[in-house]
Formats: structure tokens, sequence, C-alpha cells
């Protein structure tokens, strides 16, 4: 149990650092922390003299606490530790993202500082904040929730204004200016979508989350491929569902579309990792992929390719996408100019899709 002291600490530590209080602003006084913590003046005190030693707060004999300008030395160049804050780490295609980025930055003479938000905005702000407390070079981010509203503006334009060189991975933030590596998902979802539509498939169902700019460029490269055939848009579902959704929920509504008479011939799913689930559902409900019905995916994770049957995808640029992040924060961390990167993935033709 956190005991009264390191509360005290830690609250006031995380209030300036969310920018709540700014660089020489009054903080409030004893008593005020005294009642807002329900502690005593000595535990106070204590919090206070270590913040203090750690040019968090400097003192004006007779005028009170203020804040100090702690931040100034974030990009010192004697720092060799870089922050990577992903929405996941340990599953899908992060591994391999985040060892493209480590087999760079360690060539450099880097290490790493891995923390993943859940694709919880208030998991980011903890993670953004605990980077730029361990004084982290630079930062290379995966946006949480993309296609919302961010809470955590103030601490990206914090880490602007105090040009921490940092850039974005798989999305940006579209309010926010700082270079990215991404990939085109809504020209390769039009592609992964005229590709079924050859194949003779004209209802195809498209599973998107949409609490994600992937997701939601995916789906309009999921619309522009039926604009483009405007005698068959009619025939075209869309499922819309966000990272908090549970999987029971889209089972019951992909059923609901199965059960109708003109029921989608082929599924085309956000990523890889839905698309797998998608196909073990289906085969719950005696349904046989693809030859009762085609499924496919994105982002080519490696599993796909073993499965009964083998997965068609679009291909994402895992291990390239880390490397390329990594060099490019390398030249950002040397003061050299950078452009974003985009990749346009490849047609990954496998199995799990027949000619209807």
């Amino acid at each position: 149990m956190e005991n009264k002291y390191q509360k005290v600490k830690d609250g006031l530590k995380q209030d300036i650092i969310s920018g709540k209080f700014q660089v020489d602003e009054k903080l409030p006084t004893e008593s005020d922390l005294m009642e807002r913590y329900k502690v005593s003046r000595y535990t106070v005190r204590r919090a206070v003299g270590d913040l203090e030693s750690d040019h968090f707060i400097y003192r004006i004999q007779g005028g009170g606490m203020f804040v100090q300008d702690w931040h100034k030395d974030w990009s010192s160049p004697d720092t060799k530790l870089i922050g990577v804050v992903t929405t996941h780490i340990a599953d899908y295609i992060f591994p391999n993202i985040i060892a493209g980025i480590d087999q760079v930055l360690s060539k450099a003479g880097y290490s790493i500082l891995i923390s993943n938000t859940h694709d919880d905005h208030a998991n980011e702000r903890q993670c953004l904040i605990s980077m730029l407390d361990s004084r982290v070079a630079g930062l290379i981010v995966e946006p949480t929730q993309s296609a919302l509203p961010n809470p955590n503006q103030d601490l990206y334009h914090e880490i602007k204004d105090d040009e921490l060189p940092m850039l974005f991975i798989n999305s940006y933030y579209p309010s926010m200016d700082f270079p990215y590596v991404n990939t085109n998902d809504a020209l390769a979802e039009q592609k992964m979508v005229d590709y079924l539509l050859a194949q003779g498939h004209q209802s195809i169902l498209g599973i998107f989350q949409v609490d994600d700019l992937q997701g939601v460029d995916r789906m309009n490269g999921f619309v522009r491929a039926y604009q483009q055939r405007p005698e068959l848009s009619y025939m075209s579902n869309i499922i819309m569902y966000q990272s908090g959704d549970t999987s029971q929920k889209l089972f019951e509504r992909i059923s609901s579309y199965l059960n109708q008479d003109d029921a989608p011939t082929a599924i085309a799913c956000y990523n890889d990792q839905l698309a797998i689930e998608v196909i073990d559902f289906l085969k719950s409900q005696h349904l046989q992929v693809p030859a009762d019905i085609s499924v496919v995916g994105f982002d080519n994770y490696r599993m796909g390719e073993y499965l009964t049957p083998s997965l068609t995808t679009l291909n994402h640029e895992k291990e390239r996408m880390g490397t390329d992040a990594g060099n490019m924060l390398i030249k950002l961390l040397n003061h050299e100019p950078v452009k974003s990167i985009t990749y346009q993935p490849e047609l990954v033709k496998r199995s799990s899709v027949v000619q209807h």
C-alpha cells in the first residue's frame, strides 16, 4: 500500500508534469496540501523536500513554493534512453515492430524503455508521464484510439514545445505536428475489396474498429471500392466496433447477417487477429471457410500463413516499420530533417478466398 508521503509526492509531481501547474507558477501552501491529502505538515514537508531535490520545486523565502523548470534537460545529449509507447507489447505484430526499433537504436548506443497503453487514454497519459519522468532522449509512440478526441494533448504540446524528438508509428493524431511511419490503409483495403469483387463476391461484410484511424481508413477503403460499383453498393454491409467491445457482441452481429436471405459470401476483417477469431466462430456455426464463405484480414500476421485455410491478407511492414522509425528518430536526435513514411501494402493471396 502506498504510504502517505509517497502519495503526496507522486500526486504533486503528476500535477506538475501534466501541466496543471506551469513553470514558475505558485503551488498550494503547505496548509492547502495538508488539507487536500489529509496528512501532517511533516509529511508535506518531506514530500516537497524530495521534489525540491529533484528540481521540480523551488522556494522563495516568505513567498511560497513554485514550479521549477524541471523539464529543460529532457533531451540532454548524455541521455541514451529512448521511450517506446505502443498499444500492446507481447502479442500480434508488436514484437516484430519493437524488435526492428531496438535493432537500430541499440547499434547507435541507445537503450529502449517500453510501455503499453492497452488502447486506453488514461494509460497513455501514465505512460507518457513515466517516460518524461525517466528523462528519455526521444519518444516513439503508437497513438491510442487515434480517431477519438485525445485528452492528453497538453502533454504532447509540452513535448513539442520542449523540442523532445518524437514520432508516431502505425497512425498519428491529426491535430499534432509530429512525423510518422504508417500504412496507406484506405488504398490497401480498397485493393482487397476489389480483389473479392473480382472473385465474384458481391455481398461483402466489412468489420472495422472505428476508434482508431487505421480502422476508419480501412472502412473508407471498403466504401470506396463499392462507390466505384454503384450497381453493387446496396449489397455491402458494415459492422463498426470499438476496442472495448467484446468478441461476443461482434459474433452476435455477424450471426444476424448470416441468417439473412442475402447473406454475405465474404467477410473483410479489420485485421488478421479478428479474422482468425471470425474463422473460428464460423466453424462453430458449421460453416466452412472458404467453401461456404471467404474471409480476409489485414497485417500479414505470421500465424495466418499456417492456419487451415491459410489467410488472405494485406502485408504490414512490421520489422521495416520498426527500423525506419528507429532511423528516423536518430535523425531527429541529430537535428536532421525527416519526412513521414507511408507504406503501400501488397495483397497476399492465400486459400481463405475462393471464386464465388
